[in-house]
């Protein structure tokens, strides 16, 4: 299931101002012009990048569960984008997979968890949105709505009625900030930029019958 961020739009031409947004932020990101922030956030350094912790599976009512713990470390210029009005999309990736020994491993079933990162300025608050279930939490500082976003807590991913208990299966999980979601502007830096690629590891975990 793939998400899209619909700006506004009319005729046919990108709303104006998040060009100019998006312009303005690539002019300051490009020369020496200081920028301070209200909220500190220690998940942002140099070590950028996005990394799974930990990932685990269970049942309930014949449904697989997933949990899993991610770490996320925002790039200095990530966190500048979103401080100025440019939201981030980090995409949860979940594929689950059977071995073939002459083939590539198939894959039986996919699906994505999308969650929305957004900073309000008038409220000088941060917003998740989860694109699944159309939830949203609010959070006074940027470190707390990373750590929300950081725990997947039994989500259901799959009816094991649909499996086949013959064969053995595994799961794999991966998360990324999805550069497509930014506004066209700002895509090819990004592109090009390891400040922009951020992405954990594919992480695969046995699906227990």
């Amino acid at each position: 299931m793939a998400f899209t961020i619909a700006y506004s739009k009319k005729n046919n031409q990108p709303d104006r101002w998040i060009m100019f947004r998006s312009v303005l932020l690539l002019i300051l990101l490009f020369t020496n012009i200081p920028i301070s922030f209200a909220d500190t956030n220690d998940s942002t350094d140099v070590s950028s990048g996005f990394s799974i912790q930990s990932l685990e599976t269970s049942m309930q009512d014949r449904v697989y569960l997933l949990t899993a713990n991610f770490n996320y470390r925002f790039s200095k210029e990530a966190v500048e984008a979103l401080q100025h009005g440019v939201p981030l999309l980090i995409l949860v990736d979940i594929e689950i997979r059977s071995p073939r020994w002459w083939w590539s491993d198939a894959t039986v079933a996919d699906l994505e968890q999308g969650y929305l990162l957004l900073y309000h300025a008038l409220s000088e608050s941060y917003v998740v949105h989860n694109l699944n279930s159309g939830t949203q939490n609010n959070f006074a500082h940027l470190k707390q709505a990373i750590a929300f976003l950081s725990t997947i807590k039994k989500l259901p991913i799959l009816d094991a009625n649909l499996l086949n208990p013959k064969k053995e299966y595994y799961l794999r999980v991966r998360t990324h900030l999805d550069i497509e979601s930014l506004p066209a502007p700002m895509r090819p830096l990004a592109y090009i930029s390891s400040d922009w690629q951020l992405a954990s590891d594919w992480y695969e975990w046995p699906l227990q019958k």
